[in-house]
């Protein structure tokens, strides 16, 4: 069994074409599907079902392809390891990050990559935590910052990093004559632009005003936080965003923010990673970086 067979076997899973899975690899395909062939052969087992075209894995190829990810996942980790021993720490860290956590995440990877300048981050952005936690779990992703909540978190180490809470910002002329805090209610009433329905920040918004009987149709809705704080910015307009991501960039120019009244709502976020052992060198870097310099108390 060769490395290069599992490559082109998990780049066929993920592309579900054998062109492009090809492509992936930089190989013709007649040279991926001949590989491909024996390692069924060598394992005995069927992994794709072939017709005119790619018709997707056998039952046996689902299962065994993430076997071929933990395997490659591993060959990565040793070499990282290895040159570790000799160099210091290098390699690339893929990190995959939720909306809310697009600019808090700079309070992790700053730190961790002025202690491994040696080490590539390449972050993904704009993800939900569904989907970064299956390709943590399909060795796609070195780690993930997500809302653990309700999230099927088993095979990962999560490690705690901040609780978000929502903040009204708004133009200082929306907000004479206000102070302290703003109370729900009084936060419906101001022209509102928020994330749109479904995302984690949105839920936690839609949840605090169900509790007190209340209901918002925003007249703009997006799923980018940076967005929002453009059209804030005119003075038009309030929104509903994430504390911590107006404390690490501050409010601009001619914006407020008041904390909301009761009820409190809050979300935790969370690094998750891997339980596989003893993992990648560049993953548990990030961990140490993540337990001794956390975010936000």
């Amino acid at each position: 069994m060769l490395f290069r067979q599992l490559e082109y076997f998990v780049a066929l899973a993920h592309e579900r074409h054998f062109a492009r899975a090809a492509g992936a690899c930089y190989v013709s395909q007649p040279a991926l599907s001949e590989a491909i062939r024996k390692l069924e052969q060598e394992l005995d087992v069927p992994l794709v079902r072939r017709g005119q075209k790619f018709e997707g894995l056998t039952p046996e190829g689902e299962r065994l392809v993430h076997w071929a990810r933990r395997i490659l996942a591993d060959r990565d980790a040793l070499k990282q390891e290895v040159a570790a021993l000799q160099t210091g720490l290098t390699g690339e860290l893929r990190l995959g990050v939720v909306p809310a956590a697009s600019t808090t995440v700079a309070l992790l990877t700053d730190p961790f990559c002025a202690a491994h300048p040696l080490v590539r981050v390449r972050l993904e952005m704009n993800l939900r935590s569904a989907g970064i936690i299956e390709r943590v779990r399909r060795f796609e992703l070195d780690a993930g910052i997500v809302y653990p909540d309700q999230q099927d978190t088993d095979e990962l180490v999560v490690t705690p990093l901040y609780r978000e809470r929502p903040v009204l910002i708004a133009g200082t002329e929306l907000l004479t004559g206000r102070s302290g805090t703003i109370a729900w209610s009084e936060a419906v009433e101001l022209p509102l632009c928020l994330l749109t329905p479904g995302m984690r920040g949105r839920r936690l918004i839609d949840q605090a005003l169900q509790r007190q009987g209340l209901e918002v149709t925003p007249q703009l809705e997006t799923d980018s936080l940076a967005t929002l704080l453009a059209h804030v910015r005119t003075g038009r307009w309030a929104s509903i965003v994430p504390q911590p991501w107006i404390e690490t960039l501050g409010p601009p120019a001619g914006v407020a923010s008041l904390p909301l009244d009761q009820p409190p709502v809050t979300a935790l976020i969370a690094l998750v990673t891997t339980k596989a052992e003893p993992g990648s060198p560049v993953t548990r870097a990030l961990l140490q970086v993540a337990r001794e310099r956390p975010y936000h108390r």
